[in-house]
């Protein structure tokens, strides 16, 4: 199954009010060249799912610089001061989430769950609007779980049927991410033929990836 995709034919899979989720912490592990594509393309109203927002002119960040996106999900926005003014100006829907808890929700979504049971956030306004269930005792916010129309993501190395493999702190939220898209697209730093990489070296499964970017 030839899995590569041109950027002319990633760019036609894109649409407005389109759900994304994007690997990646700050720019550490995000896809630059697929964002390229997004910000070319000028599609908006994005739901935005990603640790956070980068910055101005890197990674995810630039989507929020373009005004790409209408709602957000995410860890925090510190480093991104576009992100705190569109929202104080009541033009960016921010859903915040603690960044464990993004992740069990990523997970969730990916696996099927109905949902995660966590004591963070309990008393404080993450537990605003949300379903609080007791097990033995003890207090717990029900979390629920969170997919995508698409997961952008980026592989240090990878092969042509998708194996990926992520390299130190890039594979943050990408495994989980890439379990919970309609439609997943990596692209990748090295390229190699299938059976180049050990399977005990692979952190997502080929099967998980639609495309890859060439």
């Amino acid at each position: 199954m030839n899995k590569a995709i041109t950027v002319e034919k990633l760019s036609a899979l894109f649409k407005d009010g389109m759900t994304i989720m994007v690997g990646g912490f700050l720019a550490n592990g995000t896809p630059e060249r697929i964002m390229d594509e997004l910000v070319k393309s000028g599609v908006k109203d994005l739901t935005l799912i990603a640790n956070d927002t980068s910055y101005p002119d890197r990674g995810c960040g630039r989507l929020i610089a373009n005004r790409q996106v209408k709602k957000l999900i995410v860890s925090h926005i510190g480093t991104n001061p576009m992100t705190g003014d569109q929202m104080n100006a009541g033009e960016l829907e921010i859903e915040f989430s603690p960044q464990g808890t993004l992740a069990e929700r990523v997970r969730a979504g990916g696996a099927g769950l109905g949902g995660v049971l966590t004591t963070t956030g309990l008393g404080t306004v993450i537990e605003e609007g949300k379903q609080k269930i007791e097990v033995d005792g003890q207090t717990f916010l029900l979390e629920k779980p969170i997919r995508a129309d698409f997961a952008f993501l980026k592989g240090s190395i990878g092969d042509e049927f998708g194996n990926l493999v992520y390299k130190g702190t890039s594979q943050n939220f990408q495994p989980l991410m890439a379990m919970a898209a309609d439609c997943v697209i990596a692209e990748v730093d090295e390229l190699l033929p299938i059976g180049s990489i050990p399977m005990e070296q692979v952190h997502t499964s080929g099967i998980f990836v639609d495309y890859i970017l060439r």
